[in-house]
């Protein structure tokens, strides 16, 4: 380069000495232009560096607080606290400019669901009554009375103490046919699990079947003699999404959707400890939910993005997905070309500061495209450290990954030894704001090529038969 400039030095000011006075002044003024339009150039470049978007660290902290605070109540699905939230998010994309959803009147997406809730139930086994949490009733009938001597008795199940025997436990929740299930005492702990599961009400899609099964720990044979009765209610009851559109600058790209997602809701109040029954939820999900607010500010003010980005705060992860599965019958899965789910980033990962992982990071080539857009980063997305967690399918993204959708959830959380995790003390104090906010900014420019039409990741292939 150095070599090119200095031979045409020489040659100008060759010409520069022949050339007349006229023409010298031409020339000068032609250079300066020339400088002029170089300095223009480069001020340009720096202006729009200067006037490039980045992730709001404050409204990170605000967002987290807000959704996280003791008045939110652990938002809790179905309950106050997760309505609150749920308007708190609509107020959020409205500030920031998002439109609903063609159609809708407003951000909230509303469906409903049914909550079983269960009664007082009385029981005795051999003649012998039942102990106080001995027995857990899930039914979709308001009343049940049953004794070995009906006409039809229930079908008996009994659940021996092979550990294999526990994972049958949860798959009895929804009967199709009234059961009885005796399960063994080397199941204690799942039983108990099963039995606060039950108690906080369970919810379904559709209404249930009008059948019972009958949970009763404690080795029995099956030809035990038994009387039990307990009722139900069943009700309705009405939940939401928060969706908000950024429709994309590229009409030929309308219906090439991308979307950044994360549930709002967490366990509400629980157990107390110490007098606090507050589940504050900070890391979960409330860091993946303002991620989401942050996300939809970001690209709002970078106001360059072809495709039409969706953001989405889900109801009811916590107790079964019912957010995402609703949100996900909305929509050809064919139009959604990419999902960005977010999941407890309030901490640091196991990889260190400025690092990620990303759930089924093998199934598609998502992150390998993420980690290109950050070409010249410190960032590093990293595949998923805890496969034996099976996280790829825990988590809002499985409904339209198992649609073919390339959804994949981004995550710090060192699940495996984190105390924190359902617990009262998921609380803003324990998140690392400035790390979070980094891994926000890290998901928001690796999303620009996506955001562009510039990347299309490939297609989740359909999970084998039997596959999970």
């Amino acid at each position: 380069m150095r070599v090119t400039l200095s031979f045409r030095f020489a040659v100008a000011l060759a010409l520069l000495m022949a050339a007349p006075v006229a023409v010298q002044a031409q020339t000068k003024v032609k250079t300066k232009t020339k400088t002029s339009a170089g300095t223009t150039k480069s001020k340009t470049a720096a202006s729009a560096a200067a006037k490039a978007p980045v992730v709001s660290a404050a409204t990170v902290a605000r967002v987290v607080r807000a959704l996280a605070a003791d008045d939110m109540q652990g938002r809790g699905t179905g309950q106050p606290g997760g309505l609150k939230a749920a308007q708190f998010l609509a107020s959020e994309f409205k500030r920031i400019g998002l439109e609903p959803l063609p159609g809708a009147a407003g951000f909230e997406q509303t469906f409903s669901v049914y909550r079983s809730q269960p009664g007082p139930v009385v029981a005795a086994v051999n003649g012998k009554p039942a102990a106080p949490g001995q027995v857990v009733v899930a039914s979709g009938q308001p009343f049940l009375t049953w004794t070995s001597e009906d006409a039809q008795p229930a079908a008996v199940l009994v659940l021996g103490p092979d550990p294999a025997e526990r994972r049958k436990l949860f798959g009895l929740l929804r009967p199709t046919a009234n059961t009885l299930v005796f399960v063994d005492t080397a199941h204690t702990k799942a039983f108990r699990q099963l039995a606060a599961y039950v108690a906080a009400g369970t919810l379904s899609a559709e209404q249930p079947g009008p059948y019972s099964a009958v949970f009763v720990l404690g080795a029995v044979l099956p030809t035990a003699k038994y009387r039990i009765s307990s009722s139900t209610t069943l009700r309705l009851v009405e939940l939401r999404n928060v969706v908000g559109l950024l429709p994309g600058r590229q009409p030929q790209r309308a219906k090439e959707f991308v979307v950044f997602s994360g549930h709002y809701d967490h366990l509400g109040t629980i157990k107390p400890v110490e007098g606090d029954s507050i589940a504050n939820g900070a890391d979960d999900d409330a860091s993946g939910t303002t991620a989401v607010v942050a996300l939809a500010e970001y690209f709002k003010k970078k106001n360059d993005n072809a495709r039409p980005l969706l953001f989405v705060a889900f109801a009811a992860e916590e107790v079964g997905g019912f957010g995402a599965t609703h949100f996900s019958k909305q929509l050809d899965p064919q139009q959604v070309v990419a999902m960005f789910n977010i999941e407890m980033i309030g901490k640091v990962a196991k990889f260190g500061p400025n690092t990620a992982f990303i759930t089924g990071y093998e199934k598609t080539d998502f992150g390998q495209l993420l980690q290109a857009s950050l070409a010249g980063s410190k960032f590093r997305f990293e595949p998923d450290p805890y496969p034996e967690q099976n996280l790829f399918y825990r988590s809002d993204n499985a409904t339209l990954a198992r649609l073919g959708v390339p959804a994949h959830t981004i995550s710090t959380d060192q699940i495996p030894t984190d105390k924190l995790y359902h617990s009262v003390d998921d609380e803003v104090e324990s998140l690392d704001l400035a790390n979070m906010t980094a891994v926000i900014q890290a998901i928001a420019q690796s999303a620009t090529g996506i955001a562009a039409g510039r990347q299309t990741p490939t297609r989740v292939a359909p999970e084998p038969a039997g596959g999970k």
